[in-house]
This record gives structure tokens, sequence and C-alpha cells, in this order.
């Protein structure tokens, strides 16, 4: 992420918390970290991150905890960072969409975006396999969750929002794919009619490519191939045959406005390729660089607007390379442990 003083910031889930590392100063290349900003026992192993035009941060996670009478109990939990390398808010419980303790234990990891007019939006898998919703207002003020009805979902949710303030929501279900949709100003969600294909289980991934459009990227879940989609075209098949979603950023390159994708590969190591947007039937030729990586690399553009690839090693330190300056189209300098 990077905040409004042009530095870049990278998160992590740990056993006590949330971990960060902050750019000294914009573009690099000294870091300080990891630091541990967010503390809390009991946060699921995935982290979700969300970033508006405010630049503020926010850290949403699912928590699982046990109460002084010995009763599991299950939430969402929300943390805020205002400003780069600040202390970050505490956490603050989210409850579930349920008073029941049973049925908030079912509920699935939480996706979370920002909206153009700052409005952050929470979504969670429910107990039904259907999909819930709630949003907390620029001025911090949250609304109670709501049911956007469906079933049979099984797997991670992923949300995405256009520049514009459209927000799209995928939830991979047993039938298919199922959709929801919030246009620019509009008061609820609308549920579109399911995609009929299967996706791997927590590949699918998004980036706004255009005025109003989102592209969604993910595996299909009888091959390894990375395939975007967008609004109702076919899915176009991208090669990188491994597992696990995509990191997508778009930047331009040399001048050309591209989409550029990162992966952990089948060797283990981050993996990086790059198109025109929007120009699927481009293909992607996929390059590996770097030592064996833990985990799905980052992608980012650091205050110089040079292409910034994070990953972690299997010793659990943050390695990260940038787009060399002295060379054109994506050739990356050596990769540093921060």
């Amino acid at each position: 992420m990077r905040g409004k003083d042009g530095r870049l910031t990278a998160y992590a889930p740990s056993a006590g918390g949330v971990l960060r590392w902050t750019e000294v100063r914009p573009g690099g290349p000294e870091w300080t970290g990891p630091e541990l900003v967010a503390p809390a026992t009991g946060l699921d192993p995935r982290l979700t991150v969300a970033q508006g035009g405010d630049g503020y941060v926010h850290l949403v996670a699912l928590r699982r905890t046990t109460t002084p009478a010995g009763e599991a109990r299950t939430d969402i939990v929300h943390a805020i960072q205002y400003q780069s390398g600040r202390p970050v808010k505490d956490w603050s419980p989210l409850g579930t969409p349920y008073r029941d303790q049973e049925k908030a234990a079912k509920v699935g990891h939480p996706a979370a975006v920002v909206d153009s007019a700052d409005n952050l939006w929470v979504f969670v898998r429910n107990a039904g396999g259907g999909l819930c919703a709630r949003g907390q207002l620029s001025s911090g003020k949250w609304g109670n969750w709501k049911d956007l009805t469906g079933s049979g979902s099984y797997g991670t949710i992923c949300a995405s929002t256009a520049e514009e303030g459209r927000i799209d929501v995928l939830a991979p279900a047993k039938r298919g794919v199922m959709r929801w949709t919030k246009g620019p100003g509009a008061g609820e969600f609308e549920q579109l009619p399911d995609l009929k294909l299967q996706v791997a289980n927590g590949s699918v991934s998004a980036q706004h490519t255009g005025e109003g459009r989102i592209t969604f990227f993910w595996r299909e879940a009888d091959g390894g191939q990375v395939h975007a989609f967008r609004s109702e075209l076919p899915a176009v098949p991208l090669d990188g045959d491994a597992s696990g979603p995509v990191a997508v950023l778009r930047t331009p390159v040399d001048g050309h406005d591209c989409t550029l994708m990162a992966m952990r590969g089948p060797d283990g190591r981050p993996a990086l390729a790059a198109y025109p947007t929007e120009a699927e039937s481009a293909g992607a030729v996929w390059a590996s660089t770097g030592e064996v990586c833990a985990g799905v690399p980052a992608l980012a553009t650091d205050a110089s607007g040079r292409v910034v690839l994070a990953a972690f090693g299997t010793d659990g330190r943050l390695r990260v390379t940038r787009q060399k300056t002295t060379e054109p189209g994506l050739a990356l300098e050596p990769w540093g442990i921060v």
C-alpha cells in the first residue's frame, strides 16, 4: 500500500497480531520493521487490507477467541491506520451476522473494499453459503449487517471497486460463481446471474481496468492456468500454470497502459507477467525471479512510479525488488532483504 506521503507499507499477519514494514522515505530503498502494530491473539492467518482515496488503510480479519466462561467466540475485527508509519487504532469487533455462536463459527474469511466516497464495505460468506455485508460511512458510523442472499458458496469471496464507485463481489459456489454488484450511488447490492463455471477456491483476484470496468482473475478448478473475466465476455486464459491467486497491478510501462500479474510459480519462486490492459488476446509470458517464496507476492508502484515486487522468503523475511530505471520494460533490480 502507498500512503498519502508516498511511502510504501507492507503488512503480514502473525501469531501475535499484524506486522508492518514501512519505507523510510518515498521511493526507498531503506525500510523500517518488522513492527507489531495491531497486536491480537486468535486472528485467522489471512489478513484483508483495503485503502481508500483518503489514504486510510483498513485491516480486517476473522478472530476466534474463548470467553472467560470458556465459550468459543467468532468476530470480524477491524483496525485502521490513518498515516504511513503512524500507530494503528486498536482492533474493534464488528461481530458477525449472527448472535448464535454456532452459526457465527461458520462465517468465512472477510473481504473488504473502500468505495469512491471512502465508505468501507466488509463482506463475509454466511452460515448458509450466501453473502452478508456491513458498511462504514466515511464519517465512521457503522451500519448493520445486511443479508445479500445467495446460497451454496463454499470458498473465499473476492470484492473489488472501480474508480467511479462501482463494487463487484464474486463468490465460488457449487453451481458456479455467484455475483453481486452495486453501482455508483446505488443504495443496495444487486445479485447477478451466476457464471456457469468452476473456479479453484482462493484463486480469485481483481483489478479496475477501465471506466466502470473490473477484470477478475482466477484459476479454473480443473486446471491451474490463470483466466481473466470482464463483464459478460468469455474468460480468457493467460497461462501461468500454478495454484493460488495472482497479485494484479495496472500501471504504465514505457508509456503503455499495462496490467501486471505476480504469483508463486510452479518452482516456488515469484513469477511476473504483463500484457496491454484489457487486451488479454495478446497473451502473457511468465518469468520467474528471485528465491523460493512463501505465499503470494505483492505488487505496487512507488513514489517514483517504479513497479515494486515484494515477497516473503521461506525464512519469513521480507524481500523487495524494484523496476530498473536504466533499462526499458520490466527489468528488475537485484532482490534485497528488508
